[in-house]
């Protein structure tokens, strides 16, 4: 009998969630097949702060996540383990995350000349930062799929998937991606910060490998992303405010997300910003927008994509920050989108059987 079968045998899915591995698992990553790869960082947010406490706060809530799927029959079996949360990653994080804030400050203070030459060489250190943080990322990410395992990332802000979604390019050839946002992510170097978390995307289309970029639920954009978004045949995107309209006038859900999949390729890596939901389900996200979706909205939609007989390669959740005082609620809706996520990416890869 393997390690794995005694540990399943032994464990029992109904009991207290105990406090080892996510969600209360007992695999490891020897004997899990999905490996979450935890990056706290977020160097470059432009508004509220706390993303890089995301993987933690989701590990402190998954305990209290049933592992019952009623179309997934004993998902948990699968296996899922958390990597420890890298406390050099985390402190540079910090360190790094003061010196742009100032930064930041002095753009928005009108760039006083004065201080020009103690703040003109800070994007650069951050930048170089940002890309020792990409590298590592890409390795884990190597390592592991070299491995035979599937891969998913926990952020921190939403410039953590990129060395992830480079280390999948190098494994294959086309793919598309299909975010969940409220921002484009679109910018180019947003505040002079080549890796910006509103940059993400704008990065990701500089890999020749991917061959479309669907976006879902953008609600907060400047002009240039609009115009980039209609003219780069690459990118279809699916506003908010025309799902909404749409639906206001009858078009059900499902048709929706029909024509959303109508537009996604075989091979799907899936990025989803929190804040693509409505607000009070992460009312602590660094840039929270009015409107978004439900939960099960957008759950629904990633079992569409698997149902469509497409397969997902790779996903991540960023942008989840636990709220003052010990507020687990983000923490909580993040670790219930992360399972469910999870078990679908294992269904896709036929790891798993979904109803």
């Amino acid at each position: 009998m393997s390690l794995k079968h005694q540990l399943i045998e032994s464990f029992d899915p109904n009991g207290v969630g105990a406090h080892e591995g996510i969600f209360g698992l007992p695999f490891d990553e020897v004997t899990a097949d999905l490996i979450l790869i935890p990056v706290p960082w977020e160097v470059t947010v432009s508004y509220a702060s706390g993303t890089d406490d995301g993987p933690e706060a989701i590990l402190n809530a998954s305990y209290q996540v049933d592992l019952f799927q009623d179309d997934i029959h004993d998902a948990w079996k699968m296996g899922i383990y958390m990597l420890p949360i890298p406390e050099d990653i985390a402190t540079k994080s910090s360190n790094y995350r003061i010196m742009a804030r100032n930064y930041i400050s002095w753009l928005e203070g009108g760039m006083n000349e004065a201080d020009k030459e103690r703040f003109i060489a800070i994007p650069t250190l951050i930048n170089q930062a940002c890309e020792e943080m990409n590298q590592w990322v890409y390795e884990q990410v190597k390592h592991f799929r070299a491995q035979g395992k599937l891969v998913a990332l926990v952020g921190g802000d939403h410039s953590t998937p990129l060395g992830m979604i480079k280390a999948l390019s190098e494994e294959y050839n086309s793919f598309g991606i299909l975010q969940i946002d409220a921002h484009a992510d679109l910018r180019k170097a947003y505040e002079d910060f080549e890796y910006s978390h509103a940059s993400i995307a704008y990065n990701a289309l500089k890999l020749p490998q991917i061959s479309r970029l669907v976006q879902v639920g953008i609600r907060d954009y400047c002009q240039s992303e609009a115009v980039m978004a209609k003219e780069n045949n690459r990118i279809h995107t699916f506003y908010d405010k025309d799902i909404k309209e749409e639906m206001y006038e009858g078009k059900a859900w499902k048709i929706i997300c029909d024509d959303i999949l109508d537009q996604l390729p075989q091979d799907v890596y899936i990025t989803i910003d929190i804040d693509g939901l409505d607000p009070k389900l992460c009312p602590h996200t660094g840039t929270p927008v009015a409107g978004g979706f439900e939960m099960e909205q957008v759950l629904y939609l990633m079992k569409q994509v698997v149902r469509s007989g497409r397969k997902i390669i790779g996903f991540d959740i960023v942008e989840v920050a636990p709220g003052p005082d010990g507020d687990e609620w983000d923490g909580n809706v993040g670790a219930r989108v992360l399972y469910r996520m999870a078990n679908l990416f294992g269904a896709s890869q036929g790891k798993l059987n979904l109803k």
